[in-house]
């Protein structure tokens, strides 16, 4: 049995540097590559003892530990998929995650809760229990085009859908990241960001690990233990979204820190602010701007570094084995139902998720130097589809280009600057919030008769979501009320921050809310 997948890595790494660091953990615990593999091989044989084989659904749900990296090189030995869940999700929405994916253990560390009553999915704890002998290897043929991974990102119609990423999909993408980021065997990252996001996993503790590098892992993100271990750890390279490091910027320890190990620092999940980018510029340190989506795995487009002390632009090029192109409506219709209009959408970058697509063949055109239209993209990081969703996961390709539903310009010098959103996704801090999936929750309660949800300007994240509410006849709507029923049914960062109430909704002929207008009306800060 030849084994060709991410898994094999542990065992590559602990053969190869079994004494060098690969996490580090908050608490202080330290783990080797020798220890990683250990504790990998013996959750192998626990899911296997539990039924897990090879193609089985391996749910996990947990903070950055130790135990995330793993579980996912567990699962991955045996050739199952491994599909970690947010940790912010509420019952209703991990039990629908836990039955669309058919998991058939679900995999919990640091005080996480278990699954939902009724599920039927038993619970396994895999707390560390620091550096082992390995327990027998595990033998399992595995392929590159194996799926590994699921990652959930909720759907314009409000049903979350499962990206599926290959073993080969994430290798290449860990391929692209060291290339283009120029990761050594010395990296040391802070991983802030979510593992069970794509961007977390995919940029940085993935390439990190096959390179032989170490990863500091934070459960939860503050601006002060950040930059303590930046000064403790002599991290090099940092991930995170612009609020992460607004909020670096913005403590007080932040014009003394030693930040001179720091050199890659990524922005993504929204616009880089050039203010934020001058601010890390006059301390030295270049804040690059990533694009990216949870369907490629997550690298799309990268800002090229420049020089120290200079603020980039918002421009990125394509990661080295990823091809882009901007289309614009041909003359016999649109790119697909993705196609843009000037007027829509807001701007996006890193952790965005795929728009529906469309059948736009040759009805397609590559878009002018400075044209505004429809990012594609095409390459080996690309996923393979959407777990259980095959008319989804055809419409959303045309000829091989995955439709991003983001729309962007070619500039001048060849770099894509991403500067609208088709479709209508609420970027949070990183975040993803889909409106209509919070409408759906909104419509449940037995006052409101018509909802829609915008975003609005925000300064500590960027945008957050307004609930527009319709009363039923003859009812008095409490906004707050109506925002607290929410509570324990969706993840906190979907619920609106604020409500209002409206006589009525502007819709179009064929029923759709007229968005536009209600931004205009409603979408003061």
């Amino acid at each position: 049995m030849h084994d060709e997948g991410i898994g094999a890595w542990a065992e590559r790494r602990a053969r190869r540097t079994p004494h060098r660091t690969a996490v580090v953990h908050g608490d202080g615990r330290r783990m080797s590559y020798a220890g990683l593999y250990a504790h990998a091989t013996r959750i192998a044989h626990t899911l296997r003892h539990h039924g897990v084989r090879k193609g089985d659904r391996v749910g996990f749900l947990g903070p950055n530990r130790p135990e995330f990296l793993a579980c996912l090189f567990a699962t991955g030995l045996l050739g199952a998929v491994f599909v970690p869940f947010n940790v912010r999700l509420g019952p209703p929405e991990l039990a629908y995650q836990l039955t669309d994916c058919g998991a058939r253990v679900l995999l919990r560390t640091g005080r996480s809760p278990g699954a939902p009553a009724g599920t039927g999915v038993p619970v396994v704890e895999v707390d560390a229990t620091g550096e082992a002998a390995p327990a027998p290897p595990v033998e399992e043929s595995v392929a590159p085009g194996d799926p590994y991974v699921i990652l959930y990102t909720s759907g314009t119609t409000g049903h979350p859908k499962g990206a599926v990423l290959t073993h080969a999909n994430l290798t290449w993408n860990a391929v692209n990241v060291l290339i283009d980021m120029d990761l050594t065997a010395d990296e040391t990252a802070l991983i802030a960001a979510p593992l069970y996001h794509a961007a977390a996993l995919g940029m940085q503790a993935l390439p990190v690990l096959l390179k032989g590098g170490t990863c500091v892992l934070m459960e939860s993100f503050d601006a002060g233990a950040a930059l303590g271990a930046v000064e403790r750890h002599r991290v090099t390279s940092l991930f995170g979204v612009p609020t992460m490091f607004r909020r670096i910027a913005a403590h007080p320890r932040w014009p003394d820190a030693d930040l001179s190990s720091l050199r890659t620092l990524v922005c993504g999940g929204a616009q880089v602010p050039e203010a934020l980018a001058v601010t890390y510029a006059r301390r030295g340190l270049v804040l690059r701007q990533g694009y990216g989506m949870t369907e490629a795995a997550p690298g799309v487009l990268l800002a090229p570094p420049g020089p120290a002390g200079v603020a980039p632009g918002p421009a990125g090029v394509p990661h080295l084995f990823t091809d882009v192109r901007v289309v614009v409506a041909g003359p016999d219709g649109p790119a697909g139902s993705g196609a843009v209009r000037a007027d829509e959408g807001d701007a996006g970058a890193e952790g965005g998720d795929g728009g529906d697509g469309g059948d736009g063949g040759d009805r397609a055109v590559d878009a002018a130097v400075g044209e505004t239209g429809e990012l594609l993209v095409r390459g080996p990081n690309v996923m393979a589809g959407y777990w259980n969703r095959p008319q989804e996961s055809t419409a959303v390709f045309t000829d091989g280009w995955l439709h991003t539903g983001d729309a962007a310009r070619v500039d001048a010098d060849g770099g894509v600057t991403v500067v609208d959103r088709i479709k209508e996704m609420i970027i949070s801090g990183g975040e993803n919030i889909y409106p209509a999936e919070v409408e759906h929750a909104l419509l449940a309660h037995p006052g409101v008769a018509d909802c829609a949800v915008i975003p609005v300007p925000d300064t500590e994240w960027g945008e957050v979501g307004r609930a527009v509410l319709v009363a039923a006849p003859g009812v008095l709507l409490d906004p707050d009320e109506v925002l607290a029923s929410l509570s324990g049914r969706l993840a906190g960062y979907k619920i609106p921050r604020t409500a209002v109430v409206a006589p009525d909704l502007p819709r179009t002929a064929t029923g759709k809310a007229v968005r536009r207008q209600l931004k205009d009306r409603y979408g003061a800060p």
